[in-house]
């Protein structure tokens, strides 16, 4: 087990851009993993490649470290969950508080899933983009639950694992700022064409801070976090 790789949880979204390019600029070889899980916004998987693409020919550095890239299908996800993420249901805050965009047990399948793989391919360190300052509420983003799926994946494998969450403690603005000093303006180029990731998966509305409907949740999420590190929230 290395701790000079990593595999990234990549969606083909702005976060786990974010994620790819930190890991990138952090560790010598670096792999992806994605998933196809029924998703209303399935558009993100055709946006991955090309994101990947993309950083390789931006960041020559960066292009020998990027290795292979994994795709797993598990849409029994989508069949068992009945989330407006997996269906046409209307966004809207269900019963318990939560968005019905939550899918229950999708980051701790994904990381189990993940770490799985990554046992196999010698790599000791799992990056994603998870994050509980500018989210949705969603439990399997908070660090006490990484935390304890950290604990289970090293007990359960027998090797030690990291779920390295480098947007932990960041708001969406910061997200942006810390693409920038990673990537300057070609990252954040890349980010704004190339990713994707409204939860209707709309990409025929180009906005300043890039594609999407402009009014579900993750749409404005990252249009807030545009607008603040621009400067341009209105006083």
């Amino acid at each position: 087990m290395t701790q000079t790789s990593a595999l990234v949880l990549f969606s083909g979204g702005q976060d786990s851009t974010v994620c790819l390019a930190y890991a990138m600029s952090r560790f010598d070889h670096v792999e992806t993993i994605g998933f196809h899980y029924g998703q209303r916004h399935d558009v993100e998987m055709t946006c991955r490649e090309t994101v990947r693409d993309s950083l390789r020919g931006a960041f020559p550095d960066w292009a020998s470290k990027l290795g292979e890239d994994h795709v797993l299908d598990i849409p029994v996800l989508g069949e068992i969950s009945q989330t407006s993420l997996t269906t046409e249901a209307k966004i809207e805050i269900a019963e318990n508080g939560l968005p019905n965009t939550f899918v229950p047990g999708r980051n701790l399948l994904f990381l189990t899933l993940a770490g799985a793989l990554a046992w196999r391919r010698g790599i000791g360190t799992l990056v994603g983009g998870m994050c509980e300052t500018d989210y949705s509420g969603y439990p399997d983003c908070r660090r006490a639950t990484l935390d304890a799926q950290q604990l289970a994946l090293t007990r359960g494998m027998d090797r030690a694992f990291n779920i390295d969450t480098p947007l932990m403690w960041l708001d969406k603005a910061e997200t942006w700022a810390m693409a920038e000093q990673l990537g300057g303006d070609a990252l954040t180029q890349i980010i704004i064409e190339e990713t994707h990731t409204c939860y209707l998966g709309d990409r025929t509305h180009r906005h300043d801070w890039g594609y999407g409907c402009g009014t579900c949740p993750a749409c404005e999420l990252r249009a807030k976090g545009y607008e603040a590190w621009r400067g341009t929230v209105p006083a």
